[in-house]
């Protein structure tokens, strides 16, 4: 016999030998991230509050925590190994703070509109095999999702970012080579990054890292860049209104690996290539570039999966 219980706005289905309830979390991840099962097999809860919704994100169980409505955070909230943190309906708001995922592995982000942190939407560091999947991300005082900190097997998909300048950052410094080396691998795909100005991602070390299948769109400073020993593959994306698709180096940065292929332009410029990237470990498909627009557009962000 199973019973509904409620404690401090957050609900947990619960009973004497219950079976595990399995994780609502849609679609599997492809990519670097493919390994991510999240919160699978574990308990439920819904939280409405963020004192309940840190409580939940922050225990030591395999959890799938549902957010009903807006959670208003105060601080970046940590969030541990084996979530799977998913939005109910298409109303689920985080705001005022984000969350940092810091030492965890097989973490699920999903269907959550992320807004107006004081610092990053999401903050990923010493992480692993995490997945951020149809998500909106917009109006972060930092970045909107970034990366760093020798994480690694992670993949970022379908994803709406807009109203941001400092998107994604992919390696947070030039001098961090003996905790990033070999690490920093990520997938980006199926994201539409909506007139965010720069990093989108700005990657260092990660070698490879894979940008396939998104949409770019009124770009103002620049889409991908490589830098700091990294090899980035651009492949099959979209690019309408965005000068600077893609280039080498960025600031102070020393310029990294960067291959084209594939990709599709309208009133945008070419992208500047150069230098080889690892190959990628994973099987894939890339969708015909030109159909990118559309199939990003109409499938990416929250209420969407």
């Amino acid at each position: 016999m199973t019973a509904v219980v409620t404690l401090g706005g957050l609900t947990a289905t619960s009973g004497v030998a219950a079976e595990p309830v399995e994780t609502v979390a849609v679609g599997t991840p492809t990519g670097f991230g493919r390994a991510t099962t999240g919160g699978a097999g574990g308990s439920v809860v819904t939280v409405t509050s963020a004192s309940a919704f840190a409580s939940a994100a922050q225990s030591s169980s395999t959890q799938e925590i549902r957010v009903s409505g807006t959670i208003n955070l105060s601080s970046m909230t940590r969030v541990t190994s084996n979530k799977t943190i998913i939005g109910v309906g298409s109303n689920a708001r985080i705001t005022g703070y984000g969350l940092n995922i810091r030492q965890a592995n097989n973490v699920i982000i999903q269907n959550i509109t992320f807004s107006g942190s004081a610092d990053d939407g999401i903050n990923i560091e010493y992480s692993t095999n995490i997945w951020v999947d149809h998500n909106n991300f917009t109006g972060h005082n930092d970045g909107a999702l970034d990366i760093k900190r020798a994480s690694d097997n992670i993949t970022v998909s379908w994803n709406r970012f807009y109203g941001q300048d400092k998107n994604s950052l992919l390696g947070h410094s030039d001098d961090n080579s003996s905790e990033d080396s070999g690490r920093l691998r990520v997938t980006y795909h199926h994201n539409w990054y909506d007139g965010t100005n720069q990093r989108n991602p700005r990657v260092r070390f990660g070698n490879p890292v894979h940008v396939y299948n998104n949409y770019y769109s009124n770009i103002g400073s620049y889409g991908v860049a490589s830098t700091t020993n990294a090899g980035v593959l651009v492949e099959g994306n979209f690019f309408e209104n965005t000068d600077d698709p893609f280039h080498r180096g960025e600031g102070s940065s020393p310029d990294g690996a960067l291959v084209a292929r594939n990709n599709h332009f309208v009133n945008s410029g070419t992208g500047e290539t150069g230098g080889s990237v690892a190959g990628i470990p994973y099987s894939y498909s890339v969708d015909t570039p030109s159909g990118v627009k559309s199939s990003v557009t109409s499938g990416a962000g929250v209420g969407r999966i």
